[in-house]
């Protein structure tokens, strides 16, 4: 008989017994507080009356979940009953392993709805560590999902301590995983751990043993969670991320030798290499610690997360006398750029400053090291430092088979930092799902009839070069980019071989904009200069750079143009960019830099997103956008330029994002070969690359039976009564519709390729969102049922370019139809096929009622003058506004200040805070009742925008 999720709970608990954890039974709020007061009692060696110990809960019952791990981490000035002040300490982050440990489990906490936890962790009495189980054979994320809800629903009740849980982890016994308290984080955000050679630990027995050993889960808590300012969010470091940094802190205190880091790109090189700065400035034996990094790479957000951990640490001016200062001065941390660090060390004016810190142990840490000037830098710093110790970073190292040749002659990664410290390689990311696979096609032009590619003249510009090519490839793009990035729900980047073809591409791209052959939004920067040779023979990406001539003389034909397409961006984004100089230029790329990254951000305004960036060289390398999947490829990429280029398309994010794509147009297939064999495995590719197209359409088909064994017609899906069989029927159809969202991606998808028609697909998608709107529409419970603990992944069937506009446009048809006296019977059909389709869309259902009345009841009464859509605008309004008023009577609110509330969720994407929600109460709520009330005009304001606000597309006049 299978092992129940009470039986693995009591082994768990047995097991961390075993490994010092004390066991305490709390059933409820008071238990837990008392046992708090213990705990901390204990830990500071001190006594606390009742009137100190409430002190410390009102002290600990502030801000959100961010802002109590600050005050976790921070003592607290207690003031005593006797006048005197203590300072109480929460947790010893400097000696980790002197905490209190205990280990309870099936705590219940009445918040909006009273929730029972399974397995807690606690640390001086504060739950830092909660553990959600899952019987075996139930899906992990059925584990991720309670979690979601127990965050939602009553963490913040009483005084709200379990905001105070650093650290998730869910597991069904045999697969385990662990992720920070973070509400945004979705389930792909969460990790296995691992030992020292990325060996999964996935048995939770196992996994109790090393990762949940005190000292160790201490450690976690105390070294390896990032308070991440920026985003106001907490980060918990992988498994390979944790082992570098455990290698990179004992070689600085074991020795005075270098090393390097291996991680795959997309695998979160700056966050590891962040928290090593960070933790090495603590070390008494270390001067300083210099963050290297390309100019290219400083942007904003790295600026500002180290300026948060070190004020003043960043200076993000051209000016080397500015780091120089830095460098004479108390900072520990320096972040500067490889071009500063070169001309401080060269320059005979910063000598007299600079000669002072010749003999200090100054630890050098460069980000991206495969890049090209770091055999410069690495002389330079040699030369000048005689105690420096150098750490470098890369997802690509360089190896005999890829060095370049340059006046330093052929330097491998391993000539300039001797010893590799840990590896993490792209096959371990892929198996570790931390990256995701790539889907490589090749244009159907340079392919034979058997599939097989033909030889291009690789040194050929002219063929490469010639004007009716580049159309024919633009042409492409145009037909298949929707397929490609989900209608525009992610973008893409092209690179080019050189400038020239640059330019070709881009006017190719803006003549057919003016012959109305598309609507994508395409940018581009470049360095502009005389036309050389093709740079990249040799396959490697040439490095950014930003130095703009201001000579007139030296103008072209290059930088002519690129201030045209500057002149385009900036009317397309209304900006006023130029490239008058390098400083002009570089605040452009900065710009396009932002805009692309920004899409990942949530509150994200649409207008403002780019379809396709057009480079040379620029953003290949070290460049991380989650909302970019796809790459086309007119450039003969090689060896590390190829990986890291093809990587900027496979950083993990949701359902939907189900591979990078890669599309070249060149025959590149021996280039990505040799490039895998590399940097992984000579036997890798099935590991790398996703599987051909014929392979997901049999998978698909197998499917199609298995669901026709569950419900053989949609109209069965009516019979399925029990919810066991209804969980069957939802994880069968949404297997197709994960499978579906691969083959979509593939040029030559087509449904007759799939035993079932689009209709019959249609049609028992139809019945899935049944099933999903009757489990969300009933309120949420203590105990779920079976389907609604299943994710319907939504994402994955959601069109967005179905919204209220185009259901809008087809009943402007329809009333035109009518006019028209077209037959009763005929009108009728329409109509229904209208309310189908409303039935089918996702994100239309909760508009239906609304849609269906505007129908039914204000269609039939337009007088021939009227435009249904300006009709239907005032229709929306007034009902907007009654469903505001309704809101505010029910709960008794200002209308203005929801209105108000409305608009700011519209703007920055944030809930209202609960002081802002309780400010629109006419009547101050009494205190046992503000976190219910809080709770439920958050969620039907949520409702309210949902039905009035989201899905709505572009309504205008109709034509």
């Amino acid at each position: 008989m299978p092992q129940t999720e009470a039986e693995l709970e009591q082994k768990l608990i047995a097991r961390l017994t075993g490994l010092g954890y004390e066991a305490v039974t709390l059933r409820n709020a008071e238990d837990f507080k008392a046992n708090l007061k213990t705990q901390l009692e204990k830990h500071n060696h001190i006594k606390l009356s009742d009137t100190e110990f409430k002190s410390i809960l009102n002290h600990l019952d502030k801000g959100n979940v961010f802002d109590r791990a600050k005050r976790l981490r921070d003592k607290m000035e207690l003031r005593r009953d006797d006048g005197t002040t203590f300072y109480l300490e929460f947790l010893n982050t400097e000696h980790w392993c002197q905490n209190q440990y205990q280990v309870t489990n099936q705590i219940t906490q009445q918040g909006n709805y009273k929730n029972r936890y399974d397995v807690t962790l606690l640390i001086n009495g504060l739950p830092l560590v909660q553990i959600e189980l899952k019987r075996r054979g139930l899906e992990l994320k059925e584990a991720f999902n309670q979690i979601n809800r127990y965050q939602r629903h009553s963490y913040s009740a009483d005084n709200g301590l379990f905001q105070y849980v650093q650290i998730f982890v869910i597991s069904n016994g045999v697969n385990t995983r662990y992720y920070a308290n973070n509400r945004k984080q979705e389930f792909k955000q969460t990790f296995y751990w691992a030992d020292q050679e990325n060996n999964l630990i996935t048995q939770l027995e196992d996994f109790a043993d090393s990762f949940l050993e005190k000292c160790h889960i201490s450690k976690m808590i105390c070294k390896y969670i990032v308070l991440h300012e920026s985003d106001k969010v907490l980060m918990v470091l992988r498994p390979y991320q944790y082992y570098a940094v455990e290698a990179i802190i004992e070689r600085v205190k074991e020795t005075d030798k270098n090393g390097y880091i291996w991680h795959t790109t997309g695998s979160g090189k700056t966050l590891t290499s962040f928290k090593a700065a960070q933790i090495l400035t603590q070390l008494p034996t270390v001067h300083k610690v210099l963050f290297v990094v390309d100019r290219a790479d400083l942007d904003y957000q790295t600026s500002r997360e180290f300026n948060y951990f070190s004020p003043d640490c960043v200076d993000t001016t051209d000016s080397t006398k500015q780091l120089v200062e830095q460098m004479a001065g108390d900072n520990r941390l320096i972040v500067t750029t490889i071009q500063k660090l070169n001309r401080a060390i060269k320059s005979q004016s910063h000598q007299i400053v600079m000669e002072k810190l010749k003999d200090k142990r100054i630890v050098f840490i460069f980000d991206e090291c495969h890049r090209s000037q770091f055999g410069e830098t690495h002389k330079n710093i040699v030369k000048f430092f005689t105690k420096a110790q150098m750490f470098g970073f890369t997802g690509t190292p360089i190896f005999a088979d890829n060095a370049a040749s340059n006046e330093h002659g052929k330097r491998t990664t391993q000539d300039l930092f001797q010893k590799r410290l840990h590896e993490y390689v792209i096959t371990n990311a892929i198996a570790d799902e931390n990256v995701l696979k790539f889907s490589v096609e090749y244009w159907g032009k340079i392919k034979r009839k058997d599939g097989t590619l033909i030889t291009e003249p690789k040194l050929d510009r002219e063929f490469f070069e010639n004007p009716d090519r580049i159309s024919l490839i633009v042409d492409w793009i145009i037909a298949n980019h929707n397929r490609k990035t989900h209608s525009r729900k992610f973008s893409a980047m092209l690179c080019a071989s050189s400038v020239d073809t640059l330019i070709t591409y881009y006017d190719t791209f803006k003549n057919k904009q003016k012959q109305g052959l598309h609507d994508l939004r395409v940018i581009t920067i470049f360095t502009p200069g005389y036309n050389e040779e093709d740079q990249d023979a040799n396959g490697l990406i040439g490095e950014p750079d930003f130095n703009i001539s201001t000579d007139p003389s030296s103008r072209s034909h290059s930088r002519d143009k690129l201030n045209q397409f500057i002149a385009d961006y900036n009317q397309m984004y209304q900006t006023q960019h130029s490239a008058k100089d390098s400083q002009a230029f570089y605040a452009y790329y900065k710009d396009i830099s932002k805009r692309m990254k920004d899409r990942d951000r949530e509150n994200f305004q649409d207008q403002e997103r780019a379809d396709i960036l057009l480079v040379v060289n620029m953003f290949l390398t070290g460049f991380d956008v989650k909302k970019l999947n796809t790459l086309y490829v007119d450039k003969n990429l090689k060896y590390h330029g190829l990986i890291q280029a093809y990587s900027r398309t496979n950083r993990i994010l949701g359902e939907l994002k189900s591979q990078g794509n890669i599309v070249c147009f060149r025959n590149l297939k021996e280039n990505t070969d040799q490039a895998v064999a590399l940097f992984s495995d000579p036997n890798a590719n099935e590991e790398i690359f996703i599987e051909p197209y014929e392979y997901y359409i049999d998978k698909f088909n197998e499917g199609v039976q298995q669901l026709r064994a569950i419900a053989t017609i949609p109209n069965d899906v009516n019979k399925l009564i029990s919810e066991d069989d209804q969980v069957k029927f939802v994880k069968a159809f949404r297997n197709l519709i994960r499978l579906q969202n691969v083959s979509k991606s593939f040029t030559e998808f087509s449904f007759s390729d799939l035993n079932l028609d689009e209709q019959t697909f249609e049609d028992y998608k139809s019945k899935y969102l049944d099933i999903y709107d009757k489990t969300r529409s009933k309120p949420d419970e203590e105990e779920e049922s079976l389907v609604e603990k299943v994710d319907f992944e939504l994402e994955l069937i959601q069109r967005d370019e179905i919204n209220v506009a185009y259901i809008l446009k087809l009943v402007a048809k329809l009333q035109r139809d009518r006019q028209a006296d077209v037959t009763s019977e005929e009108y009728q059909n329409q109509k229904a096929s209208i309310l189908e389709l409303i039935g089918k869309e996702a994100q239309l259902r909760s508009k239906r009622d609304l849609l269906e009345k505007f129908i039914d009841e204000r269609l039939p009464t337009l007088e021939p003058e009227e435009k249904v859509e300006t009709v239907f605008q005032d229709f929306w309004t007034q009902e907007r506004i009654e469903a505001i008023q309704q809101l505010s009577i029910e709960e008794n609110l200002k209308v203005e200040v929801v209105n108000q509330m409305i608009a700011d969720y519209k703007f920055s994407g944030k809930e209202p805070l609960r002081e802002t929600v309780l400010s629109a109460c006419n009547e101050k709520p009494k205190l046992l009742d503000r976190k219910k009330i809080f709770a439920r005009v958050v969620s039907k304001l949520l409702e309210i925008i949902n039905k009035f606000d989201d899905a709505l597309g572009e309504l205008g006049e109709e034509e």
